[in-house]
Parts: structure tokens; C-alpha cells; sequence
């Protein structure tokens, strides 16, 4: 039987039905089972929808009317649906006299947000308002479920007794019951629907069904909108500030604002308060970090030696860590950020950040479907020991503009560009750039299948600089005053790639040459600010200019070739290349020794990368000397094992054989490891380590013995659908300042679906 019946029961009654069925579950020790929803659902064809909110969506397979007692007994697959709020039990019976309304028998509601209430009885006045519930299960739309033996709803308040809380799934990947892996316990729980807020009295929290920790007057909120309230300390132990613990307290300003102050108290030294604001709107977001203490910090200096005690002062100490971006139209985009230290070990005392320069920018840009246009300005802090701030540069502005085109009488793309830089430095070199360039493209393949790309390029340069004399690399600097300079280069580049099928799958092999000629350009004269780091690699081998930057350009005619390689397999992959230079000129090269280009022949580069599925991924990069072929550069990424058990291992020699004194040009060899490994379904142990291996074979000013340690980092975690536990040793073997080396250790814990 299927109706829609003008009804006694009111729209805001029903809904306090339907609420109040969704209270709760017994806090017993067979919670597992008692949490889990009914494993027979009620299949009955859907109740019609009201037409008004005075009605009630209805439908039964047997309803009775008893004239004499004023009794309503609906019966087999009861449902009532108003406002997308929906009961369905086996049976309702309604006593008008008594205005007592009960449903019974596999009971379960569903509200308009999602939320599935289930139980065997609901006991409710006839305006469907207030009632009691016995042995219910609400299971939340956001993944949570509160349970209570028994509640009571007055005025859309739930007022529940020996009620539980868990955010744990309640069976395992078998369907079976198991017992959450946290659950909360109160005698008295208070759950308001319209808050969307639970509040306990006398709770505690339990962990694999062990007591942890006491809450005497804990709440939180519920669904996702969150609210306000403490969050999971951090708690840890290191060297520099003996014991910590981190309290968290979140404030939920708005739906699009919060802001979380954290107290951090140590044993060793004075606590440090760190906040963090964030904002998000309609045409963008921004976020304010900051951290702020009191304590005594030693100063490292612009010279590597100097961290004695006559050195240290107390003071404020902090750091400020700010960005945002904003979305003004759909091409035109604003962002910046401040990022700023007190001092210089900072952030590493306080183990914040182990980063070694703190950079803050401003910018604004436009991005067209042709076009593209920036204005920026950014300023650096450095955190190295030894280092000098004047000598830090600050860019301001740094503008850039490009157009791309078809163009009209050869075919092809052509891009145009226009640049500007003007940085200048407290007790440095000062230098002002500007460039106008244009770069046409045309890629084409003949009739044998071989794939010919044409580019030509102009750009003239205009100069200035001063205080060229305190820039120490005398390459660098270039003369002071005003200078320029006309660059014009012509490329051809040809790849041939044949395809076919081998070994069950499809293999390449495509030779590559390339033909580039420029003419001599003064160079040296000009200042270099951004092309310092320079090295022959895999990625630059078929590069017009091999210059990272625009201040140096390599004015050299030139043949590169080389050979590429793929092998694709259903479940392996195999792709490699390798290349080589010749100079066709005899001028001297302004590239340095140590780059594997400054004679006529190139050093030899080639890369390789290997994948099986997703268990073994292998990159090698290599360098080898063109005379004798010694390995100038080794580097190798490799990772084997699934998502869950794997291991990582990197290792990296540079052995350029260069000249002392070049800043971006020093060698090193560094082993990086780490795995993790899971020995149970939810267990794992993970760990880490760097090791620098540099000694005077690499570089002739080190005194290490070949074998130093920078950092190791062993833990083990547990992680499951809804908790995170974690314990880490971590050991720095590195001082800078008042960060001094030692032992750390941290423990970490995270319960998820509690709303905040």
C-alpha cells in the first residue's frame, strides 16, 4: 500500500524523528557487532513523494485501523518520507488516545545530509518531537558513528548515557565485526544536531582498546564543516630543546577563515608560541605563519669559523612565513610571499626547516592564449654559515613579455620576447639587463620519415653595472658601464626514428644530429648573474644555448649527435640516450673547465631509465670524460617494491676535475637510502639515511675522511582508515650555531573523523 497521508505528523516532528534515531550505540564490549548496520536491509518499493509539507510520503504492505481503541498499526516494509527525510521499519503503530507513536523492527532513518540511523525501537510523542531511543547506531555521513545504550531528544538536543564514539570502520575486509581501532567512551554524551557539535562528560579516549588518555571536558564537532577546539599534541624530544609538546588549539572564524595557535613548551629552553591564520575567497587565498620566543642565539657570521660564547645575546627569536595569490580576471593573477628569519640557525634549533636560503617574492602576471606577460620582484635571506647578506641579491623588478605567432611567409611559430632585470645588492655588485629576442621554429618531416626542426634566433642586449670589483670570480662580473650586445644563432636539428615490433613489443631507435652556428660574442665583458651553474647533462645536450640563464650565451658553431632508445614491453620499459659535441670553430670556449664542454670534443652524457610495472623504476645519468672515460658524473635514483614495501637508494659523484674557486662547480659524492617495510596489515618500519662521501679525491679543500654522516631516521608507524601513530629517532650529525648535533625523537598521533 503506497500513499501520501495528510498527516499529525509535522515536518519538523518527523525530522526529530528521524534525528532521533540517529543517536547512538551502546558503549559494550560487543561494540563491534552493535555498530555494524543491519545485514538484511529492508527492501520495499519507495514511498511516494508528498506533494506538500503537510504530507507524508507512505507505504506498507498491510495497514489497520481499530475504531474502538484509536490504533494506527502500519505493518511489513513500513516507510515515511517527508523533505528527503525517510523511516522505514516492520511496523508502526501510532495510539491516537495516548498520542504515543513507536516503530519497530529493523529500524533505520535517513536524513536529508546523508546520515543512516539504525535500531530495533523508537519511542516518540505524537508530534514526533521528543523521545527515547534504546540501543541505537547513527552512522554519519562523514564516517563517523556514535552509539549510546540509551537517549533522549529534547528540543533537537540528543542527551545520551554511556554512549560511545568512533570514526573506525567496524569490519574487516571480510565483512566481519572487530573492534575499532579508537573509540571515545563518556558516561554522558550531548550531541546538538544544529551545532553540529558532540560534547562528553567524563571520556576517555581508547587505543586498541586500551585506556589513554582522560577528557574530562572534551568536545568536538561533526560533518565537514569543523569547529573549533584542541587538536592532537605533537610531543618530542631533541638535543637543542630537550622535551617539547605542541598543543594545538583550532578557532573556526568562518566557513572560509581559522586560525590555530600553538604553544610550544620545552624542558630546556623558554617555550615558543607559533599561529597560523588562513583565508580563503572568492578570487583567492593567503596564509600567515608565524613563530615567536625568547632565547639566546649564537651568531654564525659571514666567515665559517667565529660561534663562541662571547658571540651569543639574547633576544626576540622567530620567523615569519607568509603567501597568497589572488585570481583578478582569468588571465591576469596576483601572488607573493614573505618568508624571513631572525637569525640564521633559527629555524634548524627549532627544527622548523632545514632549508638554507628564505625567499620572498612579488609578482603579478598575465597568461593569454598567445601571450604571456610577468612582473615580479623577489629578495633572498641567506642561512649559510660563511655566507655574506650583502653579497645576497635583490631582484627588482624582473619583468618578461612573449608572443607567440604563426608565421605568415615560411611557416612555422614564432615566439617574441622582450626582458628586463635590475638587481642590486647592500655590499655587492649592482646590474641592470635588458633584452629584446625573437626565436621562429619550424618542424617538419620529409618523406623518409626523419623529423627536421629549423630555428633561428635574435637578440640584442643592453647593460649596466657597477661595483663590478666586488664580485670575487672575476668572470662573473664583466665590465662596469654600459654595455651591449647582438646575438644571432641558426640550428637544424634531425631525428630519424625507426619503429618496429621486437620482444613482444615496440622498439625505437632514432639517431639525432644537430648543427647550430653562432657567431663570437664579448661575453666576458657583460656581467653574469643567472647562467653560473653550467653542466653538459642530458637534458641541455640538444639545447640552442646550454646556459641556464641569459647572461651567457654559447657562441660556438657546433654539431651534437647522438642516439635515443625505447623498448616498450606490456610490463617493462626501457628508454635511453646518449650524445656528444663538437665544436666546428677554433676560438676558446668561455665555458670553464669541469663542465664537459670547454674543448672542441665534448665530454659524453647519456641517461637511462628502466621501469618494471610498478615494482623496480631506475634512472641513471652519467657523464664520461671524452679522453679516457672517467665517470665525471654519476647519479643514480632508484626505487624497488610496492606502495607499502620498498626500497629507496640515490647516489650522486661529481668528479668534473675542475678548477678550485668556481662556487657552482664543486664536486661531491653523497649516498642517499631508505625503505619502508610492512610487517603487518596496518604495521611498517621505516628509515632513512645520507651520507656524504666527499674527500680529497672529489674536493681538495674537504677534511672529511670519505665517509660522514649527515642524517639518519628510523621509525616505525601504524596506519589504518582512521588513525595514524608514529614513533621516529632521528640523528643529526651537522652544527650550525646553537642547532647542534644529536639524537631527536618524536611521536606522532592523529585521529581522523573527529571534525577538526
Amino acid at each position: 500500500m503506497q500513499t501520501a497521508l495528510p498527516s499529525p505528523f509535522s515536518c519538523a516532528s518527523l525530522r526529530a524523528v528521524l534525528l532521533g534515531g540517529a543517536a547512538l550505540i551502546a558503549c559494550q564490549p560487543a561494540l563491534a557487532q552493535q555498530l555494524n548496520e543491519p545485514q538484511t536491509p529492508i527492501s520495499a518499493p519507495d514511498a511516494p513523494m508528498p506533494t506538500s509539507d503537510d504530507q507524508i510520503g507512505f507505504a506498507a504492505d498491510t495497514l489497520e485501523y481499530n475504531s474502538e481503541t484509536e490504533i494506527v498499526t502500519a505493518s511489513g516494509n513500513v516507510q515515511l518520507l517527508r523533505e528527503g527525510n525517510r523511516l522505514r521499519a516492520d511496523k508502526v503503530v501510532w495510539d491516537r488516545n495516548s498520542g504515543k507513536v513507536e516503530a519497530q523492527g529493523n529500524v533505520s532513518v535517513t536524513d536529508p545530509d546523508g546520515n543512516v540511523a539504525y535500531g530495533d525501537r523508537f519511542d516518540v510523542t505524537d508530534s514526533l518531537k521528543d523521545g527515547a531511543v534504546d540501543n541505537m547506531l547513527l552512522v554519519l555521513q562523514s564516517g563517523g558513528r556514535l552509539a549510546a545504550v540509551k537517549g533522549t531528544r529534547t528540543n533537537g538536543v540528543y542527551t545520551l548515557e554511556r554512549a560511545a564514539y568512533t570514526g573506525c570502520s567496524v569490519e574487516d575486509s571480510d565483512g566481519c565485526p572487530k573492534e575499532p581501532t579508537w573509540q571515545i567512551n563518556a558516561v554522558r554524551v550531548v550531541y546538538d544536531p544544529t551545532r553540529e557539535r558532540v560534547t562528553y562528560r567524563n571520556a576517555n579516549i581508547e587505543l586498541f582498546g586500551l585506556p589513554l588518555i582522560p577528557l574530562p571536558g572534551f568536545s568536538h564537532p561533526v560533518g565537514d564543516n569543523g569547529g573549533s577546539g584542541l587538536l592532537v599534541p605533537n610531543l618530542r624530544y631533541d638535543r637543542n630543546n630537550g622535551f617539547e609538546v605542541a598543543l594545538p588549539y583550532y578557532f573556526k572564524l568562518a566557513p572560509n577563515r581559522d586560525l590555530t595557535i600553538t604553544p610550544h613548551v620545552y624542558t630546556d629552553t623558554l617555550p615558543m608560541l607559533e599561529t597560523n591564520f588562513r583565508h580563503l575567497y572568492d578570487r583567492g587565498a593567503y596564509q600567515i605563519t608565524g613563530y615567536v620566543t625568547h632565547g639566546r642565539r649564537v651568531a654564525t657570521g659571514e666567515s665559517p669559523a667565529g660561534t663562541t660564547a662571547a658571540d651569543s645575546e639574547k633576544d626576540l627569536r622567530g620567523y615569519l612565513d607568509a603567501s597568497g595569490a589572488m585570481q583578478l580576471s582569468p588571465e591576469w593573477s596576483l601572488d607573493g610571499s614573505i618568508r624571513v628569519a631572525t637569525d640564521r640557525t633559527f629555524l634548524r634549533r627549532y627544527d622548523i626547516s632545514r632549508e638554507d636560503r628564505l625567499r620572498s617574492t612579488i609578482g603579478a602576471q598575465r597568461i593569454g592564449e598567445n601571450s604571456y606577460f610577468s612582473i615580479r620582484g623577489w629578495a633572498v635571506q641567506t642561512l649559510r654559515q660563511g655566507d655574506s647578506q650583502g653579497q645576497t641579491p635583490i631582484a627588482l623588478p624582473v619583468i618578461d613579455y612573449r608572443l607567440r605567432m604563426k608565421d605568415p611567409w615560411l611557416g612555422g611559430v614564432l615566439q617574441l620576447q622582450a626582458n628586463t632585470l635590475a638587481i642590486t645588492r647592500t655590499a655587492g655588485q649592482d646590474t641592470q639587463r635588458a633584452f629584446a629576442g625573437a626565436e621562429w621554429n619550424l618542424r617538419t618531416l620529409t618523406g623518409l620519415g626523419q623529423e627536421v626542426t629549423f630555428t633561428g634566433y635574435l637578440r640584442g642586449d643592453v647593460y649596466h653595472s657597477s661595483d663590478n670589483a666586488l664580485t670575487s670570480v672575476a668572470s662573473y662580473a664583466g665590465d662596469p658601464g654600459w654595455q651591449a650586445r647582438g646575438i644571432a644563432a641558426a640550428a637544424v636539428d634531425m631525428r630519424w626514428p625507426f619503429v618496429g615490433e621486437a620482444f613482444g613489443g615496440v622498439q625505437r631507435i632514432a639517431p639525432r644530429v644537430q648543427i647550430v652556428a653562432s657567431p663570437h660574442l664579448a661575453n666576458l665583458s657583460l656581467p653574469n648573474e643567472d647562467a653560473r651553474a653550467v653542466d653538459l647533462e642530458d637534458s641541455n645536450l640538444f639545447a640552442l644555448n646550454r646556459f641556464a640563464g641569459y647572461d651567457r650565451f654559447e657562441d660556438s658553431s657546433r654539431v651534437t649527435y647522438g642516439l635515443e632508445y625505447g623498448l616498450d614491453l606490456p610490463n617493462f620499459s626501457l628508454s635511453a640516450i646518449i650524445g656528444q659535441s663538437y665544436r666546428l670553430d677554433r676560438q676558446e670556449s668561455i665555458l670553464p673547465d669541469g663542465t664537459g664542454l670547454s674543448d672542441r670534443t665534448s665530454d659524453i652524457v647519456g641517461r637511462t631509465t628502466i621501469r618494471y610495472k610498478n615494482f623496480v623504476s631506475l634512472i641513471h645519468r652519467y657523464r664520461l670524460d671524452k679522453d679516457n672515460l672517467s665517470v665525471r658524473r654519476n647519479e643514480i635514483d632508484a626505487t624497488v617494491g610496492s606502495k607499502k614495501t620498498y626500497a629507496m637508494v640515490g647516489y650522486l659523484r661529481l668528479n668534473r676535475n675542475a678548477l678550485t674557486g668556481l662556487e657552482d662547480l664543486q664536486d661531491r659524492e653523497e649516498l642517499r637510502l631508505g625503505g619502508r617495510v610492512q610487517f603487518a596489515r596496518f604495521w611498517s618500519v621505516f628509515g632513512s639515511t645520507v651520507v656524504d662521501l666527499t674527500d680529497a679525491k672529489e674536493d681538495p679543500v674537504s677534511i672529511s675522511d670519505g665517509y660522514e654522516p649527515v642524517r639518519h631516521r628510523l621509525g616505525v608507524a601504524y596506519e589504518d582508515d582512521c588513525l595514524t601513530l608514529g614513533f621516529t629517532w632521528r640523528r643529526d650529525y651537522q652544527t650550525n650555531g646553537d642547532a647542534r648535533k644529536g639524537n631527536g625523537f618524536q611521536l606522532r598521533l592523529a585521529f581522523r573523523n573527529i571534525g577538526i
